[in-house]
């Protein structure tokens, strides 16, 4: 397994990173993971460390997605350094919650930048590494793009445009052999969130509403992306799997005049 995953360094990234080393050595095959942020910190440095004391290579690899020479230069280094790819996981992702009234042109452009464009600019260089190898790609959405709220800025509009991005790819690589798939985490605790969740009201009032009636953590959906990304998910592509505890499709169950099942 030869992967690619931006956004590596902390989170979901992170928890992606080496759960995919850790399948690929259970396989029996190499794990060479590219782990990607925004710079290189300790918290990247730790992830590669934990990565090479399971059997695996990897490396940290950092750049600004929002600037378009990035995303190309991290995948060819990568593929240089791997002989290939066979799995990308467009990870990375930013957020600055605001009324959309509020939100300036340069913030909206900004978000659109990293969350839509990098991750296009992600998949085009990948395409044909991906090609050669029959591989496969993950994108990392939102619950926010199925769901849209109040406050959320460009986040919501990004993450939409994201899945249906995705999906496009899905349809036209398929005849290349190439897998793409969408993973939709809902309420995840990560370090983005971390500081809201200490607050143990707003975490026992999350909690209440989801219905397996917990905060998601990075595994549970570092998880859905190793699936994706692996032979497992051979028949599956353009899929969009929201990683939620059941929270969106409990949402639906309680729209008012939606016939009920008593």
């Amino acid at each position: 397994m030869r992967a690619l995953v931006s956004g590596g360094s902390s989170g979901i990234g992170a928890a992606a990173s080496v759960r995919l080393a850790e399948a690929a050595l259970a396989r029996g095959e190499r794990a060479m993971i590219a782990v990607c942020g925004y710079e290189v910190t300790d918290r990247q440095r730790d992830v590669v460390r934990q990565i090479e004391s399971l059997g695996g290579t990897a490396i940290a690899m950092s750049g600004d997605l929002g600037d378009p020479a990035v995303p190309g230069r991290l995948v060819g280094e990568a593929a240089d350094a791997f002989g290939g790819l066979d799995a990308l996981v467009a990870n990375a992702g930013v957020a600055s919650p605001a009324p959309l009234k509020d939100v300036t042109l340069d913030e909206w452009d900004e978000m659109f930048a990293v969350n839509l464009r990098g991750a296009w600019l992600l998949g085009k260089a990948s395409h044909e590494h991906l090609k050669a190898s029959g591989g496969a790609a993950c994108f990392t959405s939102s619950m926010s793009g199925q769901l849209p709220h109040a406050g959320s800025g460009p986040y919501s509009p990004t993450k939409a445009a994201l899945t249906i991005m995705a999906q496009t790819f899905a349809l036209e690589w398929a005849a290349d052999g190439i897998n793409v798939n969408v993973v939709s985490p809902g309420m995840t605790r990560t370090a983005m969130t971390e500081k809201m969740y200490l607050d143990p009201a707003v975490k026992r009032a999350r909690e209440e509403i989801i219905p397996l009636h917990r905060i998601g953590e990075p595994l549970d959906v570092a998880n859905v992306i190793e699936f994706l990304v692996s032979p497992l998910a051979g028949y599956v592509t353009g899929q969009d799997i929201c990683v939620d505890g059941g929270f969106s499709k409990s949402i639906l169950s309680h729209i008012p005049g939606r016939p009920s099942s008593k």
